[in-house]
């Protein structure tokens, strides 16, 4: 017996005039309202799905073996390799000339300059792939000997999320640091609802950075981490306080998360907040809240007493 029956084949009214209306009232008082900055018609924007399309590709053109199709034969590497990577590189210099156009919308800026700034930040990015793999290489080693239950490099490549996240923001870095901001966050974001893993793409990450399980990260815009740097699931390397101006507009891009220098391992659910250091080798137990430096080759652990009161 169904639970539920459909008395009539007639559509029903949902009233779509009034709530038009009422969107259009929604959006007239945003783009009015004073000090806003205010929207620009048409789409103008980088679109996350076509973003996320070129990362796609640009994973698989990376590591064409274990991301790439499944019928990719050796032979045929280097040309499976040409031609994604001509494609996503397309791809992202339609989405940069969107962001470069918006960014630079209430200037009198020609058009073909801005195109041909454009062009510039994706030639340059293109530029740093073989560079980036290199670096995804050492995270990948990095995970592999740090994590007793990784069984090959292959299962770390195809199930780690760390490592995931770490190919999305080793690309994500190179658009921020080239100043296609809008597009490196894209990038990032797709990442953090992938894997629950929050990496700023303004974030300065070392060689060998592994994060182990991985959900809950949160790694801030303004970090510096060096090499061979190890952290754990909730981890969260945080601004302590904002700064603001005097109409309470906070400030921009002030240096206020971590430095995490080389060889730091930092367990489940630690707290590290503001501009402070971490220094060489210190190892930060589960659970701390950090706010002042910590020397190199500390132990900080609440149960040692080492962190009174849940800070150090």
């Amino acid at each position: 017996m169904p639970f539920f029956k459909c008395e009539s084949n007639h559509p029903i009214s949902f009233d779509q005039e009034e709530i038009v209306c009422g969107l259009r009232e929604a959006r007239r008082k945003w783009r009015t309202q004073q000090d806003r900055l205010h929207e620009v018609g048409g789409r103008h924007l980088p679109s996350p799905s076509m973003i996320d399309e070129a990362m796609s590709q640009l994973s698989g053109a990376l590591f064409p073996m274990r991301l790439g199709p499944d019928d990719l034969l050796l032979e045929n590497e280097d040309f499976y390799v040409g031609y994604t990577i001509g494609l996503a590189l397309n791809t992202l210099l339609t989405q940069v000339k969107y962001e470069v156009h918006h960014h630079n919308r209430n200037k009198e800026i020609d058009s073909e300059e801005l195109n041909a700034q454009a062009s510039d930040i994706v030639r340059t990015f293109a530029k740093s792939l073989p560079r980036i793999r290199t670096l995804l290489d050492t995270d990948v080693l990095a995970a592999y000997a740090g994590d007793p239950a990784a069984r090959s490099v292959d299962e770390i490549l195809l199930c780690y999320p760390g490592i995931r996240a770490m190919i999305y923001h080793r690309i994500a870095h190179e658009f921020y640091r080239l100043g296609a901001t809008l597009t490196a966050r894209i990038i990032s974001e797709l990442s953090h609802s992938a894997t629950g893993i929050d990496i700023h793409p303004g974030a300065q990450i070392g060689a060998g950075f592994f994060i182990d399980h991985g959900t809950g990260v949160v790694i801030g815009e303004t970090c510096i981490i060096g090499e061979r740097v190890r952290v754990y699931q909730a981890v969260t390397l945080g601004a302590k306080s904002f700064s603001a101006d005097d109409d309470g507009n906070l400030h921009k891009g002030l240096p206020r998360h971590p430095i995490v220098e080389d060889d730091v391992v930092i367990y489940a659910s630690a707290t590290i907040l503001g501009r402070i250091t971490i220094g060489k080798g210190a190892i930060i137990g589960g659970n701390t809240w950090i706010t002042k430096d910590v020397p190199p080759g500390e132990f900080v652990t609440v149960l040692s007493g080492s962190a009174k009161n849940g800070s150090f």
